[in-house]
């Protein structure tokens, strides 16, 4: 054998590796898609509703002694609603104690300060929901505003929210003249009694 024709048979042997590489990897992906796509339909169907109470479909059983169809409902096979019938069910489950305490006190406590802060808003005729929790949080944002230097327009803005939120808490009603009124008393109070 001569040294071109060894030469020659390697060139052929190289070309016909990748194209045999080609065809199993293009059957591969060719059988892979096939079966992606019969899972796909074989788990999907055309209800894509859901509800919180199932629904069952039953089919009464299309051949009696004549080969007619039942007529009515009352002809149709009985169908069992779920819980009931000869089906093993799971008992059902206790419900775990809550711990003592869970999941932590329902009113956060007042200081002192947030305490004499909520008297004043009382002395100014504004009535803070619960223990003034809310109220409290207003004057640690009216404080910590009012010491970075903010506008009083932009802290009246967030603070007549904050009234809002507060009367809402305490199921009272007030209209936006009501709030904002009352935001500048917050802002005057907190700053005159709350504020360090």
């Amino acid at each position: 054998m001569q040294r071109t024709d060894v030469v020659m048979s390697k060139v052929s042997l190289f070309r016909s590796v990748p194209a045999r590489a080609f065809t199993a990897r293009a059957a591969a992906v060719g059988l892979l898609a096939v079966a992606g796509g019969g899972l796909l339909t074989a788990c999907g169907s055309d209800d894509s509703t859901a509800t919180s109470t199932p629904t069952t479909t039953t089919q009464a059983a299309a051949t009696t002694t004549t080969g007619a169809a039942p007529t009515s409902e009352e002809d149709a096979a009985p169908s069992t609603p779920p819980g009931e019938g000869s089906a093993a069910t799971a008992p059902a489950e206790e419900p775990e104690p809550v711990p003592e305490g869970y999941p932590g006190p329902a009113e956060v406590p007042v200081t002192p300060e947030g305490a004499a802060f909520v008297e004043a808003l009382r002395g100014n005729g504004i009535d803070p929901a619960g223990n003034g929790e809310i109220a409290v949080t207003t004057a640690d944002y009216i404080c910590q505003a009012s010491a970075e230097g903010q506008d009083d327009t932009a802290i009246l803005v967030f603070v007549t929210a904050m009234v809002g939120s507060d009367a809402s808490a305490s199921g009272t009603e007030i209209t936006p003249d009501k709030a904002a009124a009352d935001a500048r008393v917050y802002v005057d109070t907190a700053r005159a009694n709350y504020c360090r």
